[in-house]
């Protein structure tokens, strides 16, 4: 079950929101005159090439006042000025690191200079090899290219990097100067076999080749899934390289890289962003080359099967598919500055160009004067005080996005995206916890608990009613890192405004059907109305019981129980009725009750024969008496204040599951408030085993405008 419930728990996590951040506003800090000064300052950069238009020649000497910068037509104020000529590169004196290899988190990080302000003048070249894109052929005659790109053309301004990515991204090379690291880097490419998915045509048999091989399973999702990986790989290259402000040039060798329509359009807007606000041009080589495309295939594929050699399509499939793969390398090349070269065999141009186009440039930055973060594309014109000569720069570039103005696409990416880095997200308190209960000998439900306190959601008033929306994403991760278990969900707030939600916590409710074993945990929640998002991860270790002596599930604390009358739920968190809401802080009000839930398998296990029980792979043995006492003991300081009366149950009152269920409802009214250890006594008198789990729980004064009874606020579908 998936619920989501106001918990009655005033005050027991108090969280503001996250502070902001505002353009060139100071917050006082305290009493004593400390302040805060907290900017955010987004500068567009833009390189601009001046040529004279009969000689093609570089224009030097050109002043900030002799640019005009228009957004959309609205003239910009230049705020930064810069101008740089690779004749006038100074040498570096490169560094090496300990490891010899540096990740890509590592670019620009002092490797190879003492300071951004060295880079200055030089050309800073990233080669990107897409391996799982490219054939063995393919990959030749990139690597022979950019050899000969290194041994004759590259001149001593030039700092080029080796990345690469197959089944992952690796940087070979960082940026040097060094002809010999640069030659030994690309030879390591040589070879490689291509993991990438073959470009599919029109999605029908009709124009395949008729043989073995011939069925294939629809790979358009594959396709789909291999695009965002390498437009990811774009994005994080284009992020390591920001913080330099010189133009960098990406020379992305491809073997095609196809969209599977509008499935890889946020993830191309975020890479071209990336890149943008990095200053970093792409020029895209598809390394196939000039190919031809005979009608009825070539001599590696056999005879095609239907009409279509005959009436055309299979060719027009093949030109389609070619295409395809190419439109996305010269929108990546285009919308970021930079050429892309298809149809040939000589990619030498593509470096000549790379060196043309970084020769001589100014920099030119400002401050948009249109603050709105709607995402729109916002068209650049520069206009020189002269007619003489032709100006190349970037036509525009993507505003920042709030989170209001995002779209669908762009919002679920962030949520993967967060859910799969390793960082964690801290702008929303998150707070979780997982339990275990048995339900045959080799499978367990795990319930799991979120907390967001009500304080840290910004609720937009509607009428009488408090409205929010937040969304939760998670995942169950096995010990080898397998995928086993996720879960998506919207959910939707809607309060009255008396009941004070903001002094509440908002506790989320989901569940998995696992294997005994060991886990990984983690969810992410986000509220709707700013964006922000909190993330928990945690280990989760479900227990293999058939060698225990004493079989105890999770015990669970609470103070609430709801009714909840679904039908066919597989949760033994729901009895007759009635859901138990796990207390996740142990805390509880001195008015309250505390409720305890928690099981015993399989009892007294003597001498006797195997009965199967009603759930399939669960077994019992009888023949021998259950005898089970527990009772649940509150201490304080180490002494014993308080102990509930012995139970003792002599059958097993849950059979499909082989277990003894005990329940207790505990009064906290006879307890003072303060820290208690909690400790469950459970002793199988007749098996001969026990334990004793202890728990902290602290009991708190109830608040005077404390409700009397809990508020559901909605329910969530059932998994």
């Amino acid at each position: 079950m998936r619920r989501l419930l106001s918990a009655l728990m005033i005050g027991l996590m108090v969280g503001g929101p996250s502070g902001g951040f505002a353009q060139q506003q100071a917050q006082p800090q305290d009493a004593a005159g400390t302040f805060t000064m907290k900017v955010q300052s987004n500068i567009v950069l833009t390189n601009v090439v001046v040529r004279d238009k009969k000689t093609g020649k570089v224009v030097t000497g050109l002043k900030e006042s002799d640019f005009t910068v228009l957004e959309n037509g609205k003239p910009q104020k230049i705020a930064s000025f810069d101008y740089q000529k690779v004749d006038e590169a100074a040498v570096l004196a490169e560094k090496t690191t300990v490891s010899g290899k540096a990740s890509i988190a590592e670019l620009l990080n002092h490797n190879f200079a003492a300071s951004p302000d060295a880079l200055r003048d030089h050309r800073l070249i990233v080669m990107f090899f897409d391996l799982s894109s490219m054939q063995p052929e393919d990959i030749d005659r990139a690597i022979d290219s950019a050899k000969d790109y290194v041994n004759k053309k590259m001149e001593p301004a030039d700092l080029v990097a080796l990345v690469s990515f197959s089944t992952g991204l690796t940087m070979d090379q960082d940026f040097t100067s060094n002809k010999d690291a640069l030659l030994k880097g690309l030879g390591k490419y040589n070879g490689t076999e291509g993991t990438g998915f073959a470009n599919g045509g029109d999605g029908t048999t009709d124009g395949t080749a008729d043989d073995g091989s011939s069925f294939t399973a629809d790979d358009s999702e594959y396709n789909s899934l291999n695009t965002d990986r390498e437009l990811y790989a774009i994005q994080t290259i284009a992020k390591s390289l920001e913080r330099v402000d010189q133009r960098k040039s990406m020379m992305y060798f491809s073997g095609g890289l196809t969209r599977n329509g509008i499935e890889n359009q946020a993830s191309l807007r975020m890479a071209t962003n990336a890149a943008v606000k990095a200053n970093m041009a792409i020029y895209a080589v598809d390394t196939r080359g000039l190919e031809a495309l005979p009608p009825v295939g070539n001599a590696s594929t056999g005879s095609l099967r239907g009409t279509a050699a005959y009436s055309g399509q299979a060719m027009q499939n093949q030109l389609n598919s070619n295409f395809a793969s190419q439109e996305t390398l010269a929108t990546l090349s285009s919308d970021t500055g930079g050429k892309a070269f298809f149809d040939s065999n000589d990619f030498g141009p593509a470096f000549q160009q790379v060196q043309h186009d970084t020769e001589a440039y100014y920099i030119l930055g400002f401050r948009s004067t249109n603050l709105a973060k709607d995402g729109s594309f916002r068209h650049l014109s520069i206009k020189l005080n002269r007619n003489d000569v032709k100006l190349d720069y970037r036509p525009g570039y993507y505003a920042q996005a709030d989170f209001q103005h995002a779209k669908t696409q762009d919002r679920e990416l962030q949520l993967t995206e967060q859910l799969n880095s390793d960082l964690p997200a801290t702008e929303v308190a998150v707070y979780l916890q997982a339990l275990y209960f048995r339900l045959d000998e080799g499978k367990f439900f795990v319930p799991v608990s979120l907390i967001v306190p009500g304080s840290q959601i910004p609720f937009v008033k509607n009428g009488d009613r408090d409205k929010a929306t937040l969304d939760v994403i998670g995942q169950v991760k096995n010990a080898q890192g397998i995928n086993v278990g996720n879960i998506r969900d919207t959910v939707k707030l809607a309060v009255d405004q008396g009941q004070e939600v903001k002094r509440k916590n908002i506790q989320y409710s989901t569940g998995f059907t696992l294997a005994p074993g060991k886990y990984h945990l983690k969810f992410v929640v986000r509220e709707n109305q700013t964006g922000r998002m909190g993330s928990f991860e945690t280990d989760l270790q479900v227990p293999d019981m058939r060698k225990a002596t004493m079989k105890l599930s999770s015990i669970v604390m609470s103070s609430q129980r709801t009714p909840n009358t679904a039908k066919r739920v597989v949760n033994p968190l729901v009895r007759d009725g009635v859901e138990w809401i796990p207390n996740i802080p142990h805390v509880f009000r001195q008015d309250q009750h505390l409720y305890f839930l928690y099981e015993v398998y399989d009892p007294s296990k003597q001498k006797g024969t195997q009965e199967p029980a009603a759930s399939p792979g669960l077994g019992r043995r009888v023949g021998g008496p259950v005898r089970v006492l527990t009772s649940i003991e509150f201490l304080s300081g180490g002494v014993k204040v308080y102990e509930t009366p012995l139970v003792e149950a002599d059958t097993i009152n849950i059979p499909e599951r082989g277990a003894v269920e005990f329940q207790f409802d505990v009064p906290l009214t006879q307890l003072k408030p303060g820290t208690y250890v909690c400790q469950v006594n459970v002793i199988d008198d007749a098996g001969g085993s026990f334990s004793f789990p202890r728990m902290a729980l602290k009991i708190q004064v109830p608040a005077a405008t404390a409700p009397v009874a809990p508020t559901a606020v909605t329910t969530a579908p059932a998994l």
